[in-house]
Parts: structure tokens; C-alpha cells; sequence
């Protein structure tokens, strides 16, 4: 069957007040936007709780079922049937019909669910579900009714037109991206970082991005490397600005005047600073980053807790509690995996002490720190100002 219609089900959504319109009207804006991407002309509506998603002209179904798959807000895509006349007889018939071309094999078990939202429509719910029920088992003698566990469920929603669907494909489900404000991902080249940048942004959170660039002891490639990974994200997130820092100056300042075991955690603490700088000027209001307890020397509670000191704005680590291979799974899922694993460096890598310090003393590295006070400010904010934007946008199919 060639469908022509959507029906788009939410599921949080749901369960909000009188400003659900504000979340339905952003999940609309981003169907349309993951649409764009796809060959094809289509329109995004709303009605009664209800989103529909109509192609206006030839397009590739599988293209359309990916886009949608990557909208956050969405629990269901549903391709339907949708016929505007309401006639019983009529009805009747284009359920034989739907059921005859969605399914060759006919032996399966089935259970008509239908809604009568439209209560001027003279059948009742339980009276169609019985005559639709009745039809389909005169034409195809094969099915059998099984109201408790049907392995194909057929909904027939008598609304201003009829929807009827047996197909229910899972969307990503989590909130439409910008309804929860916005904040600044700390982008590596690694695997955790876009899956932390995903999963925030699966919450509503509108993602920017920050890298951190440390010429000539980082490529190129090691840079085009991140903007591929903002690219993967943003297939999921909607557009990311991309901010690249250049990061050399302030590293080599660091290894030169503090002890180099902390060098990781002061190196931590101004990313932190910077990051955290260019969010305020943005109109962010949370930092997120892809730590997760113990993974690393920089990840220990201490460690944390003293990148913790140099923020004011909330830090997001979605992943604080995962081990690594179920983060290594969900990269997988997101299509991520395979270019976080290239083999470039990042400025993270390069200056490593060989015994890094696990539970750092604040006041110490306090102290390290104040030997930095003769040049450091000045070299963050030129961090800052000099920073290059890339826009990354999701690829097209």
C-alpha cells in the first residue's frame, strides 16, 4: 500500500496542561525541519491531540519512516489510511481493503479497536468494532478474532475524516528540541560526548557545541572529525553551532607553570571556564559533558568535584552512571560509533601526565593555578574571541 498519511502519536506530551500547544506546535516545527531533509513535499498539522503528517506528492517511504525516526517527541508513526467519507458501507469496504493489501498472509489473529471521537457518527465504538470484525472474518475466512493478545491490532478513529491503521513504527520518543531551553556540549573526538549531547537533547535541550583545538599537535582532520560527529548528532538535535577553540596557547602555559600531574585537572577546569563563557554569551544555561564516574583519572568524585568549583551555570552528565559498553551501545544506535573511532588525536591526549592525580586537593590545585594569574586571563579571553563557528547540519538522506 502506498500510504499518504501519517498519524504522529506523542506520549509526554500528553501529560501537560494548558501549554501541551507549545509542545505539539515544537514538534510540528521539527517533523517539518527533519522533512526538509527528505525528497518530497509534505504537510504537518495538528488537530484534537492528533498530529498528521500528509505527503502532497511521490516520495520514498523508508526515507520518510528514517527522518521521523529522528524527531524527539515522537512515541509512534503510524501510516494510515485516511478516507473522508464517513458512509458505514463505504467504511466497511475500505477496511477489506486496507486489511487485504497490508497483509497477504491472511492467517493471523486480530482485534478491531475504534474510537468514535466524532460523537455525532449514529454507530457506537463497540457496535463497528463487531461489524468490522464480522466483515473481515466473512472475506477472509483464514483470520481469527483474538481480543486479548491479536497479533495485528486494527484502529478505526472516526474523527472530521477516518484514520484507520493496524502499523505502529517506535520514534525516539523524549521531548520536541526547544521546549527546555538550551545549553553547551564539550565535544570531543571520543565515543561518550555526542551520545551525552543526544541524550540531553532527547529531553528538549536545544545543543550547541564547543571543541577544543589544539594546533599543530591536532590536525585538521582531527577537527573535521568533531564536525562530523556535530553532523550525526544534529541528525537528532536539529542544527548545531559549533565552536572551536583554539586551545594550544593555554595548554603549553599550563604544562610550563603547573605540576604535571594536575595537568589534566586544571586543563579540565579552564575548558570548563571557556565553555562556560561562550554559553552565557549565547543564551545558554547548563554545560554538558560525557564524564562518567570513574572512567578516567579527570572522573573521580574528587575530580569532578573540583571541575565542579569553576562553574555557576548547572553541569549535565547524562552518563555518570553507565558503563562504558552501554554507552558504546547507544553511539551504536545513533550512528556515531564508527566515527568517534577514527584514530586522531585530541588536545586531550596530548599533554598526559604518565600518573595523573585521582583525588586532587582543591586547595592545591588552587594554588597551581594562582601561578598562572600573570597571562591566563588574557589568553582565555582571546580563547574566547578568536573562537571559529561552524554551523553543522544533519546531512540529507
Amino acid at each position: 500500500m502506498v500510504y499518504q498519511s501519517f498519524l504522529i502519536k506523542y506520549a509526554e506530551i500528553g501529560t501537560k496542561g494548558k501549554n501541551r500547544y507549545l509542545f505539539e506546535d515544537a514538534l510540528i516545527h521539527q517533523i517539518k525541519n527533519a522533512l526538509k531533509r527528505v525528497e518530497g513535499r509534505f504537510l504537518a498539522s495538528k488537530e484534537s491531540g492528533r498530529i498528521y503528517v500528509q505527503a502532497q506528492s511521490e516520495y520514498d517511504y523508508d526515507e520518510v519512516i528514517q527522518a521521523l525516526q529522528h524527531v524527539f517527541g515522537i512515541a509512534w508513526i503510524c501510516p494510515m489510511l485516511q478516507i473522508e467519507d464517513k458512509d458505514f458501507e463505504h467504511l466497511k469496504k475500505r477496511v477489506v481493503d486496507y486489511v487485504d493489501e497490508v497483509y497477504p498472509n491472511k492467517n493471523f489473529t486480530f482485534k478491531v479497536d475504534s474510537r468514535r471521537a466524532d460523537k455525532q457518527y449514529p454507530i457506537h465504538s463497540e457496535q463497528m468494532n463487531c461489524d468490522l470484525g464480522e466483515v473481515i472474518l466473512q472475506e477472509f475466512p483464514q483470520t481469527r478474532v483474538d481480543v486479548h493478545h491479536p497479533e495485528v491490532l486494527l484502529r478505526v478513529e472516526i474523527r472530521k475524516v477516518v484514520n484507520i491503521y493496524s502499523l505502529m513504527i517506535p520514534g525516539p520518543g523524549g521531548m520536541p528540541v526547544g521546549t527546555n531551553g538550551k545549553a553547551m556540549l564539550l565535544l570531543s573526538g571520543g565515543i561518550d560526548s555526542p551520545v551525552a549531547g543526544y541524550m540531553i537533547a532527547k529531553r528538549g535541550v536545544k545543543i550547541d557545541a564547543v571543541y577544543f583545538h589544539a594546533p599543530p599537535y591536532t590536525s585538521e582532520r582531527a577537527k573535521q572529525k568533531v564536525v562530523d560527529l556535530a553532523r550525526e548528532v544534529a541528525c537528532y538535535s536539529g542544527p548545531i553551532p559549533l565552536h572551536v577553540v583554539n586551545f594550544t596557547d593555554i595548554q603549553l602555559y599550563i604544562y610550563e607553570k603547573c605540576p604535571h600531574e594536575e595537568l589534566t585537572i586544571i586543563m579540565r577546569r579552564y575548558m570548563m571556564r571557556i565553555a562556560e563563557q561562550i554559553a552565557y554569551s549565547t543564551d545558554g544555561r547548563a554545560l554538558i559533558t560525557g564524564e562518567s564516574i570513574g572512567q578516567v583519572a579527570s572522573q573521580t568524585v574528587q575530580s569532578l568535584a573540583s571541575t565542579n568549583e569553576v562553574c555557576t551555570m548547572p553541569v549535565f552528565r547524562p552518563l555518570i552512571g553507565f558503563d562504558k559498553q552501554e554507552i558504546v551501545d547507544i553511539s551504536q544506535k545513533i550512528g556515531t560509533f564508527e566515527t568517534s573511532i577514527q584514530p586522531y588525536e585530541d588536545c586531550c591526549t596530548i599533554f598526559v601526565a604518565k600518573h595523573p592525580v585521582i583525588k586532587p586537593n582543591l586547595e592545591r590545585i588552587r594554588r597551581s593555578e594562582e601561578k598562572l594569574a600573570e597571562k591566563i586571563g588574557e589568553m582565555v579571553q582571546t580563547a574566547v574571541e578568536t573562537a571559529e563557528l561552524i554551523w553543522c547540519e544533519a546531512r540529507p538522506t
